[in-house]
């Protein structure tokens, strides 16, 4: 992606002689969780290192959490997720960092030369301080930075929000900024997952008994201590049932919540058991959806994609699938760009 060049690249009430200032310029930084580098141990290692050494997604003391993070996960668990990422690497690398940096292609051709998009993770690489420098760099002096996450919580938009700050205490020279807001019960968000859901729905062969809505799980203490997620995930799971109940009324709609980990109670009920216990219990053909993640990653390929539909299978289901995330669709791009010129307006023209 090659952004458009600033608009002044040495203002007009400069000096003749004073070095070139680009000034001027709006941008727009999308923000996702993060990825290794590589299907590999190392690479998994130092992402799982940054990823739960990060406070707000582990909420255990550190004197009480690195030795276990250090000397036990970080020997154990980098082998198997690697394994992991390997069964769903593509050809241009991690599905998470491809599909982001595509959203980010797509956006620009959409907002046009007034804006310069660029993508980061919060996690490892491209880092959200480098890409905020890049656009300070282009000349931006309003910057909208978009968390892609539909369900605010304080492992991910409060933890992007926090590198943000970071970055703010880092710099000198800052420009004006603004945040996506989250967006779980935004009109055009349903509306744009339910046609998204309903179009994939049309093309399977067989016709699901029960759409599964997956959401990444969290530990339940986090509800209680007033973090929203929860509720976030309940209140999209109930304007989509609502919406499938007009359009596909003999399906039912239920919920789910993913990605245990560790001995913490986490908020119920589990994927995995749900769809066991859906296949013990009769039903046979499931599909499953997960609107929690703006884009198609290890959690939706593989926890759910693989190995959801082998316990679905194997427990006695006979159809099952895993419909994709919104990602690059027409639907998905309509939504990002919606959101997008809603929050920069007054920066630009809406």
């Amino acid at each position: 992606m090659t952004p458009a060049a600033p608009i002044h690249a040495c203002p007009a009430h400069l000096p003749a002689d004073h070095p070139p200032v680009a000034t001027g310029r709006i941008g727009v930084l999308l923000v996702n969780l993060g990825t290794p580098d590589a299907p590999d141990t190392a690479s998994v290692r130092r992402y799982l290192k940054e990823f739960l050494s990060d406070k707000r997604v582990v909420e255990i003391p550190a004197l009480l959490w690195q030795p276990i993070l250090r000397g036990i996960i970080l020997r154990t668990r980098p082998k198997k997720s690697a394994h992991a990422y390997a069964q769903v690497w593509g050809p241009e690398g991690s599905p998470l960092a491809a599909i982001t940096a595509g959203q980010a292609r797509a956006l620009q051709a959409r907002l046009g030369d007034g804006v310069i998009v660029r993508h980061a993770m919060r996690y490892q690489s491209p880092a959200m301080a480098t890409q905020l420098d890049a656009l300070l760099a282009a000349g931006c002096e309003r910057i909208l930075v978009a968390p892609l996450y539909p369900h605010y919580s304080g492992a991910t938009t409060a933890s992007a929000l926090d590198a943000l700050a970071d970055w703010i205490k880092q710099r000198r020279r800052l420009p004006a900024l603004r945040t996506l807001p989250p967006y779980h019960d935004d009109e055009v968000a349903i509306a744009a997952l339910h046609a998204d859901m309903a179009r994939q729905i049309a093309t399977l062969a067989f016709v699901p008994d029960v759409l599964l809505l997956s959401y990444h799980g969290m530990p339940e203490r986090t509800l209680h201590l007033g973090d929203p997620y929860h509720c976030h995930c309940r209140k999209t799971s109930r304007l989509l049932a609502a919406a499938f109940a007009q359009s596909h009324p003999g399906m039912a709609v239920m919920t789910s919540f993913q990605s245990r980990f560790g001995r913490a109670k986490w908020l119920e009920p589990a994927t995995d058991t749900t769809l066991v216990e859906l296949a013990e219990g009769g039903t046979r053909k499931v599909a499953i959806a997960a609107p929690g993640f703006s884009a198609d990653c290890l959690e939706t390929l593989e926890e759910l994609a693989l190995r959801g539909k082998e316990d679905f299978l194997a427990a006695g289901g006979t159809d099952f699938a895993a419909l994709t995330c919104l990602d690059t669709s027409q639907h998905g791009m309509d939504l990002l760009e919606a959101l997008v010129r809603r929050e920069l307006a007054g920066w630009i023209a809406v």
